[in-house]
């Protein structure tokens, strides 16, 4: 299946389908120096294979990690490619999850002021959210996501066969930001998590979600308006990430975010849904510091924040909320 992403002159294809990993060569230009980009999480046999496809290849390994997604990782990439003669007809390819992906379409944004970038997710969360989209960044002094650009890459690949030999908790962190599209924009799509099985129907799910999102960014680029609804979960997901310090996945946060801000009915059927997943539905965090972390949100302004609320399945209400009025429906999921 084909996905296009129209956005003018930035228009590019998502390409979801079995095996096309092993013709990558057919679907991008790898004809020039090519940075292949992993992380020592992902299956080093990936990034080779890549490089047996490419005129003149050259891998970097980076540690995983949010906390390695940052201008010091950044700054070792630029060093190599500078160091192997990369010029503005070259490119850089990310194969692995979102942090490889956000970090290498930033890295491609900014090295020689933009060079082409192509993005191959080994990972559901970064298939169904982060490959598509164009947003890039790196976290910078405790906040996440807080340095970036908007980065469009010229193709994705989204090989399904590279997604199911993931563990089970990383497929279920991924499919919570699928359940954010649908709980948003889509309630057959939430019929799908609540009667069926996620896991049995993942290349449906990816494809759905994925052209979800394509039509909210066709809409909406740079987050003016309508992309402002991807946050969903997002603004007290990203408080409990940051002081968590690992111990929770992102997709598991968001999940917490949206048990937060939801109607009471959505909230009964999001309940099941998690667990089925097994998504936690508490946490153990500090509340303060988690606060702490939201009060640096990006979507932070003269006193109060913009939030996402589901009042019923495949709708969304857009609310500017204090950081107390946060604090108060984040301790709903906190462990007493």
């Amino acid at each position: 299946m084909i996905i296009t992403v129209n956005l003018g002159e930035k228009t590019y294809d998502v390409v979801i389908e079995k095996g096309v990993f092993a013709r990558a060569e057919k679907e991008l230009n790898l004809n020039r120096r090519v940075l292949i980009v992993s992380d020592d999480g992902v299956p080093p046999e990936y990034a080779k294979a890549l490089a047996e496809k490419c005129k003149s290849p050259v891998i970097s390994v980076i540690k995983s990690g949010e906390n390695h997604k940052n201008l010091e990782t950044m700054q070792d990439l630029f060093k190599v490619m500078m160091d192997n003669n990369f010029t503005r007809k070259d490119c850089v390819v990310a194969v692995g999850g979102g942090m490889v992906g956000d970090l290498c379409g930033f890295t491609a944004a900014s090295y020689m002021r933009g060079i082409d970038f192509y993005n191959i997710p080994t990972t559901v969360l970064s298939a169904v959210d982060s490959s598509v989209g164009g947003k890039t960044a790196v976290n910078f002094n405790g906040v996440k996501n807080i340095i970036g650009a908007f980065w469009q890459p010229k193709k994705v690949l989204i090989d399904v066969d590279l997604l199911k030999s993931l563990p089970q908790r990383q497929i279920s962190n991924g499919l919570a930001e699928a359940l954010k599209m649908a709980l948003t924009f889509d309630k057959e799509l939430v019929k799908t998590f609540q009667t069926g099985n996620p896991f049995e129907c993942l290349e449906e799910i990816i494809q759905r979600s994925v052209q979800l999102k394509a039509n909210v960014v066709e809409q909406d680029e740079k987050e003016a308006g309508l992309r402002k609804v991807l946050n969903y979960g997002h603004t007290i997901g990203h408080g409990i990430e940051i002081v968590s310090d690992g111990a929770l996945y992102h997709g598991e946060c968001v999940g917490l975010g949206m048990l937060c801000l939801s109607s009471e009915p959505v909230r009964q059927l999001l309940l099941p849904v998690l667990k089925k997943m097994n998504l936690p539905v508490t946490c153990n965090v500090d509340i303060e510091k988690a606060c702490e972390a939201i009060k640096h949100d990006k979507k932070a302004g003269n006193g109060t924040i913009s939030t996402i609320h589901v009042n019923e399945p495949g709708t969304f209400e857009m609310k500017d909320m204090t950081l107390e009025q946060l604090k108060e429906r984040l301790e709903t999921v906190v462990e007493k």
